[in-house]
């Protein structure tokens, strides 16, 4: 008889026994930590009364300060090559030596690393000196307790589900939901107009400048919908998505609500939730927008819509660059990067986008996340050396087991 092999998405591995203290490692961008929100909540399930401690990034503490989630609280983790990436980072900083001494000393028993190949994450999750460890291994990097294979060619939130899944916790979702707070409805409300017209968001910007649909495209959408009646926001953050935002109000006559730079991540959050719609490139406002309940379209490259595109597509749609030619040199950028940092998707028509965009505005209202009140007590907490990377935020309300 043959043997059985476990279904697709159980749990990969047993349990871990007496786990009272969870560290996970994911400390890279906005669509990264949105991406591994339904691991999180697997592990939660999985480990209902373990404190669970997301080590990340500044803007994972900034976003989830005072945020009910699947985590108990988020330490920054401080520059280190290949994790987190900024001049003068070293894996034998006074920043690092601080970091893992005060990380040994919480006396994790589980330590995940979800951050990639493990080249440079695997030593930092080893270092934590936690009883087990697990994660993703390429080829080369240190093992880990338990660890899979690394291949690029797999989504996001599932690679990380399969992760979870070698110390037992099964998915409870695949959607990555992240909840809308008072505090980010209240923000949203200081910004945004009163009035009966559906908002619509746009950002335009996206970390790499190969993911950037062209202004005028933007324009394009933005004036079929404000003919539709729909009041058009642009978002965005940083100097990259001011020209951006720039080049779309120059390129479009009806006017436009620019938020560019006046919204903390929180209040951002806010504002796509209030928003019917959301469309953007591959980018982190459009993982929160989908995180946070609101439909989207994203302009994708082919290559990133295999790793980080929606799984659904009834209030996600997707418009679709198969381009991976350089249009200057013609270099093949899956393999390399020539550094021209032209656009491949700019042949994404408007009319695409516009009659993806109009379906879903015209298919019922927002679809807002109900705002949870706040337990009191949640803050953002340094230590008494007073390094950023001791930078805490406290999720509250969560019965830790020490």
């Amino acid at each position: 008889m043959p043997r059985s092999s476990p279904a697709p998405l159980t749990s990969g591995g047993a349990l871990v026994p007496g786990v009272t203290r969870v560290a996970v490692l994911r400390a890279n961008y906005l669509g990264d930590l949105v991406l591994t929100l339904p691991a999180l909540a697997a592990l939660r399930a999985a480990y209902p009364d373990a404190e669970i401690t997301l080590l990340g990034a500044p803007l994972h503490a900034d976003l989830l300060a005072d945020r009910p989630g699947p985590w108990d609280s988020v330490v920054v983790v401080p520059p280190w090559p290949g994790v987190r990436d900024e001049p003068g980072a070293s894996r034998e900083s006074p920043a690092v030596r601080r970091f893992l001494e005060e990380q040994r000393a919480e006396g994790y028993d589980l330590a995940l690393q979800l951050h990639g190949g493990g080249g440079n994450s695997n030593p930092l999750v080893s270092a934590l000196g936690a009883r087990v460890t697990a994660g993703a291994r390429d080829t080369g990097a240190p093992r880990l307790d338990r660890w899979l294979p690394y291949t690029y060619d797999q989504h996001e939130v599932l690679r990380c589900l399969e992760l979870t899944g070698l110390v037992g916790a099964a998915p409870v979702t695949l959607a990555p939901r992240l909840a809308v707070t008072p505090a980010d409805a209240a923000a949203a409300d200081a910004v945004l107009p009163a009035g009966p017209e559906p908002l619509v968001a746009l950002h335009p910007g996206a970390r790499d400048p190969r993911r950037r649909w062209p202004a005028e495209c933007f324009a394009a959408v933005a004036g079929a919908l404000a003919g539709a009646g729909a009041r058009v926001v642009l978002v965005g953050a940083g100097d990259d998505d001011r020209r951006a935002a720039d080049a779309v109000r120059s390129a479009t006559p009806v006017p436009l609500l620019d938020l560019v730079g006046r919204l903390p991540l929180g209040a951002l959050a806010g504002v796509l939730a209030r928003c019917r719609l959301v469309v953007a490139n591959d980018s982190g406002p459009r993982h929160l927008a989908e995180a946070v309940g609101t439909a989207t379209v994203g302009v994708f490259l082919e290559q990133n819509l295999l790793n980080a595109g929606p799984l659904t597509r009834r209030r996600h749609r997707v418009a679709v660059s198969t381009r991976t030619a350089c249009p200057v040199c013609g270099l093949d950028q899956g393999r390399a990067r020539c550094g021209h940092d032209r656009s491949l998707v700019a042949d994404v028509t408007p009319e695409t986008v516009r009659a993806a965009a109009l379906d879903l505005l015209e298919d019922g209202g927002p679809s807002v996340h109900a705002a949870v009140e706040r337990t009191p007590g949640a803050h953002i907490r340094g230590s008494a050396r007073g390094t950023s990377a001791d930078v805490r935020a406290q999720q509250p309300g969560r019965r830790v087991a020490r």
